[in-house]
């Protein structure tokens, strides 16, 4: 049997919702996440532990890092598996566009399912699902809302042309 358990942290993105499963972490869930899991499935919540992945998100929204070193279990289907596994490689700073990862699948029609996988992504940031853009570069669906994609794409861009391109203003 698994034990689940999650933590509430505060972000400059609001209030994140930290899960694991048997001490490893299975979910990272933004405020009104689309998709999110039903509060039941959240386990527990308690207020210690998570301290490494607390430490090291803390670092990242400092921008004093820029890959994650923390163990994480992931539940989907294959497919999703693929996707995600795609994601994790993508550098900070950097985007793909979907139909780059669908090519990289080898089958450019799954454009559609890859969006979809990558909206399933459980464990948000860490699996940078956020460095998905639309072809042209728009900033396009993100179950955290397109407001904190933008934000956490305008925190990595490392010169003001990529700020620039992923303000609102």
């Amino acid at each position: 049997m698994s034990m689940i358990e999650h933590f509430l942290m505060e972000s400059p993105l609001g209030t994140l919702t930290l899960v694991n499963t048997n001490g490893v972490l299975s979910g990272l869930y933004m405020p009104d996440h689309l998709r999110g899991p039903k509060a039941h499935s959240l386990g527990s919540r308690t207020t210690t532990g998570f301290d490494v992945v607390r430490s090291q998100l803390d670092e990242y929204f400092e921008r004093k890092r820029v890959h994650f070193e923390v163990p994480i279990l992931l539940h989907g289907t294959a497919f999703q598996q693929s996707v995600w596994k795609l994601l994790q490689p993508i550098p900070y700073g950097e985007t793909r566009s979907y139909g780059e990862l669908a090519d990289l699948l080898g089958n450019h029609l799954a454009i559609r399912a890859v969006g979809l996988a990558n909206g399933r992504n459980p464990v948000s940031i860490i699996i940078p699902c956020h460095r998905v853009v639309g072809s042209n570069g728009s900033l396009t669906g993100y179950a955290g809302g397109l407001e904190r994609k933008r934000r956490l794409l305008e925190l990595e861009a490392t010169d003001l042309t990529l700020q620039k391109q992923f303000s609102l203003s």
